[in-house]
């Protein structure tokens, strides 16, 4: 990609009021942005594609000398530049990252999620939790291995979706990526200690067994770093037993989902 790049762009942005607006339309982060602007970053494959979706242009012409790039702009319709706007779903979605990626950087890495299974009722079930920043977004991954009777070979459940830190909670929603018939909200408060060492909260989701009823359980995350060895760490993920010795007896406490007498709500436990 040659150097005319980062002034087409600038070209392609003068078509709006200001770069913040072009940088909320397409939701991506402004400091990114302004990488991409000065020529110190170059956009991955896909954010390219976005910006020549969201311009109106081609790849090719994209990254042409700035003077043809220029005399070729000049040319089109302002409007075909300009996008007509986005769905409410993206505003909705880039209303949310401007207001909640400020404050996760310490957050990112790798954890172990603990719950009592929903599926498996008084089993604790450990996951695998990546979050992770891409394109000026925080999003999640989170890896369910589940080993069933009759069964040689474990099999694994994916989920994917977006962290946005609020108020000083962390708000985490995904999708079950394989089938798409799940989807879970889980709410983590910090305890805005220097380390990061656990997050304690609730999450709120449906069973895999196909009952249809909505379940919320008590959640702990048990941070593991920022990188981790996945294999391994996938073969520590499955059910155990309620008194499970390899389950911190501390986790253990945070995530019964017993409920004492004068309590109102279901609420969640350090």
């Amino acid at each position: 990609m040659n150097d005319d790049f980062k002034d087409n762009l600038r070209l392609l942005c003068s078509y709006y009021k200001s770069t913040a607006e072009v940088c909320r339309r397409l939701g991506i982060n402004r400091p990114q942005f302004n990488r991409y602007l000065s020529g110190i970053n170059r956009p991955s494959a896909n954010t390219m594609r976005r910006f020549c979706e969201f311009f109106g242009v081609e790849h090719y012409e994209i990254v042409l000398p700035h003077h043809q790039f220029l005399r070729l702009v000049q040319v089109r319709p302002a409007s075909q530049i300009q996008s007509r706007g986005v769905s409410i779903e993206t505003e909705h979605l880039t209303k949310l990252n401007e207001l909640g990626q400020n404050g996760l950087d310490k957050y990112l890495g790798y954890y172990f999620e603990y719950y009592f299974s929903m599926a498996h009722p008084g089993k604790i079930l450990r996951t695998l939790i990546c979050i992770e920043e891409q394109d000026g977004k925080t999003c999640y991954q989170r890896t369910e291995r589940l080993q069933e009777k009759g069964r040689k070979k474990p099999f694994h459940n994916l989920y994917k979706g977006m962290v946005q830190f609020l108020s000083g909670r962390i708000f985490l929603m995904d999708y079950e990526s394989l089938t798409g018939v799940e989807m879970t909200q889980t709410i983590l408060f910090p305890s805005f200690k220097s380390r990061v060492d656990r997050l304690n909260g609730l999450r709120l989701g449906v069973s895999g067994s196909g009952e249809r009823m909505p379940c919320c359980a008590r959640v702990v995350y048990e941070y593991l770093g920022p990188r981790v060895d996945r294999h391994n760490a996938l073969k520590l993920c499955g059910l155990y037993s309620r008194d499970s010795e390899e389950i911190d007896l501390g986790i253990r406490q945070a995530i019964d989902n017993q409920m004492a007498p004068d309590e109102w709500h279901f609420r969640a436990r350090f």
